[in-house]
């Protein structure tokens, strides 16, 4: 056993970090977290062409965003090609690669003589073993790994078990370009020996690349990490998961208004359980997680399922913490005509004090925004339709009627403007709510709202005596 473990998060930066990623990269957190080791980050951007800044930026944003910080510099996979080079050169070296003078003409003749016979496209190994001096002119050669032909590559893995590959349908691999360009199963090789990766956590669909890597490391007599290959997410109707499925960057669930510790939560529980327990503090998650109880079927994305534990989320948040991630995410957030473009001093002030009310309705911070929004809204308010209605159905004579009992008050409380409404209510035998729901409508220009005699309370008296005075004509 190696005396420190250390995993590695490694995406491609030719898009976002989408919701896969962001679990990989989350289960390479907590084993490392767990195991008092080190996460490393390798940013894989040999694709030079789909490669961008924007999208790297994305990526670390993303993940800081998330909580998962990793240690140490962000390495380069583009910056150390050259190490690459000397790798692939050392094997040349050793006879374990060699030099492939195979045109394309012949490598696209060789796809299609196998696709006629029904084989799967593969190098043939006419170049195996023959001598450089043989080679035609005007070609120049790829290096191809002397990969074995006989005889089975086993992976033993943590989470899929023994998986094997007959090594004669594994053909001589390219290690490097005929440009001199590494080629990425190299690449992840060298890169994961000399950062010293002892544990790979990746989605499954790199399964086959684990069998050309092994050849690699066996070819090098280097040690392989150990690997785990995690299902992918699929949607609740289990295809692939999809944009409609919810296959979307970490950024969109930033701007639909989802805490980044009930994500990380609920993405935790995608293909990994401990006993029954849904909810997990992050420090409860590093305690247990491990990659035995990572299951071997795909695991299912659920929006509503997000939905409700964020909701759990907010209203076990203390309302200070859900004011400043409201502040965090409110650029965010989509634009809304009706609100200010940040909140100011004033405006976090009458949120803290509206928030008990506000945080037991909300299921994301983009519904706890919009629930707050008549704290902001300018006078006279637009109304909804349905506030609309209200007030046209005879809830603007009552909101005429108390308007003048509740300028009266000595002072503005919940308990005083409840007593006030409540009187009302008794000597006009109406109910209390057929008297607070013109109010609401009033003082919100909503049907909904937090209690009535908090919204009253939150909004001042001048505030509320203003806004009731516009709609009681």
């Amino acid at each position: 056993m190696p005396d420190e473990v250390v995993t590695r998060f490694a995406p491609s930066p030719t898009g976002f970090l989408h919701i896969g990623g962001a679990r990989t990269a989350l289960f390479n957190w907590l084993f490392a977290r767990h195991a008092g080791g080190k996460m490393l980050l390798r940013i894989e951007d040999t694709d030079r062409e789909r490669s961008t800044d924007a999208a790297i930026a994305a990526i670390l944003d993303g993940l800081k965003w998330l909580g998962l910080d990793w240690d140490g510099e962000a390495i380069y996979q583009s910056r150390r090609a050259d190490r690459h080079r000397e790798v692939a050169e050392q094997l040349l070296a050793a006879g374990k690669a060699y030099y492939c003078y195979a045109s394309p003409e012949e490598l696209d003749e060789m796809r299609a003589k196998a696709r006629a016979e029904g084989r799967p496209p593969r190098y043939d190994g006419r170049w195996r073993d023959r001598s450089p001096a043989e080679a035609p002119p005007g070609i120049k050669p790829v290096i191809r790994l002397k990969a074995p032909q006989t005889g089975e590559t086993v992976l033993e893995d943590k989470v899929q078990g023994r998986v094997a590959w007959a090594n004669e349908n594994l053909d001589d691999l390219v290690l490097l370009r005929s440009d001199g360009t590494p080629t990425y199963m190299l690449a992840v090789v060298v890169d994961d020996r000399d950062m010293g990766i002892t544990q790979i956590i990746r989605g499954d669909d790199h399964l086959t690349n684990a069998a050309r890597q092994m050849q690699i490391y066996q070819a090098l007599d280097w040690q392989v990490p150990a690997m785990a290959h995690i299902p992918l997410i699929h949607g609740t109707d289990g295809a692939k998961l999809s944009k409609r499925h919810g296959a979307l960057g970490i950024d969109a669930y930033r701007a639909m208004g989802y805490l980044p510790a009930a994500l990380r939560n609920y993405l935790v529980r995608l293909g990994w359980s401990h006993g029954d327990t849904e909810f997990f503090t992050t420090e409860a998650m590093i305690e247990s997680f491990d990659l035995a109880h990572i299951g071997r079927s795909p695991a299912r994305f659920d929006f509503s399922k997000l939905e409700n534990m964020n909701g759990h989320y907010i209203r076990a948040s203390r309302e200070e913490d859900l004011v400043a991630a409201l502040v965090e995410t409110w650029p965010h957030l989509p634009d809304r005509d009706d609100l200010p473009k940040a909140l100011d001093a004033s405006m976090q002030k009458k949120l803290l004090a509206a928030m008990p009310g506000l945080k037991e309705r909300a299921k994301t911070l983009a519904e706890l925004r919009d629930g707050a929004a008549f704290l902001f809204a300018e006078r006279p308010l637009a109304l909804d339709a349905q506030a609309a209605d209200i007030l046209n159905s005879g809830g603007r004579d009552h909101v005429a009627r108390l308007l003048p009992r509740l300028a009266d008050l000595r002072e503005w409380t919940s308990a005083a403007t409840e007593a006030a409404v409540r009187a009302y209510a008794e000597e006009t035998n109406l109910k209390l709510g057929q008297v607070a729901q013109p109010l609401r409508a009033a003082l919100t220009g909503r049907a909904t709202s937090p209690g009535i005699f908090d919204v009253l309370r939150v909004l001042g008296r001048e505030e509320s005596l203003g806004r009731l005075a516009d709609q009681a004509h």
